[in-house]
């Protein structure tokens, strides 16, 4: 599979076969997954890569967490203006509506939030992290290294896809980042940037043929110096 056969085909999955998958497959994504850019070749992200009895734990737990003020690393938006508010509701609506729950049913919107905080199923995870020191210096939060996670998170993702696994990236799963730290044995300096559920996907479940819309190229971009 080509490069961009992988990005056309990759999308969130959100339901996933039990399967663990072999350590050997792991290791070959991730590998080359490390060939991603960073800012000064520092390579500043470390990972943690969980499954079986530990990924089981870590799931009890943040079932445990459920209703507490969760306590990121680093903060989610608290607030998205416009145009991207609309574009946060619409696939909140198209997802309720492919799954046939209203949007007012707090019962099974609630089912699916604990869905999510336990990987949507998927036996396996990665964790990105990295070294607070790299990222908050004189209370400042630098952004650059943690693009530089999102650039071999991307690498993963994308080679999972050609390897015909499935993934998807949560926010949900590093929620309660001490509790990671805890479980997983992972120093105070270390600070959670993203999990992500990597398994073979489910396609007979509704969620997985699930897929979110993308913008006209023209929508989101301006050319200078062509004529």
């Amino acid at each position: 599979m080509d490069v961009a056969e992988a990005i056309k085909q990759r999308r969130s999955i959100r339901a996933f076969r039990p399967d663990g998958l072999p350590q050997e497959v792991l290791k070959d994504i991730m590998d080359i997954a490390l060939r991603a850019p960073s800012g000064s070749n520092a390579q500043p992200w470390e990972f943690a890569i969980v499954g079986g009895s530990k990924l089981e734990e870590i799931k009890r737990a943040f079932h445990e967490e459920l209703g507490k003020q969760p306590n990121f690393d680093f903060p989610l938006p608290q607030q998205y203006p416009e145009p991207y508010s609309t574009r946060r509701r619409a696939v909140l609506a198209k997802l309720y509506e492919s799954l046939g729950i209203d949007r007012e049913d707090r019962e099974e919107r609630r089912k699916l939030q604990l869905r999510g905080m336990g990987f949507w199923g998927a036996p396996n995870a990665v964790y990105i992290y990295i070294d607070r020191s790299l990222c908050i210096q004189d209370d400042t939060v630098l952004i650059w290294p943690i693009l530089d996670c999102g650039l071999v998170a991307e690498n993963i993702m994308l080679l999972a896809t050609s390897h015909g696994l499935g993934t998807v990236p949560l926010a949900q799963v590093i929620a309660y980042p001490d509790v990671l730290r805890r479980i997983l044995g992972i120093p105070g300096t270390k600070l959670m940037v993203l999990g992500i559920a990597i398994g073979y996907p489910d396609w007979d479940n509704p969620l997985s043929q699930f897929r979110s819309d993308r913008l006209q190229l023209d929508e989101v971009a301006n050319w200078y110096g062509f004529d």
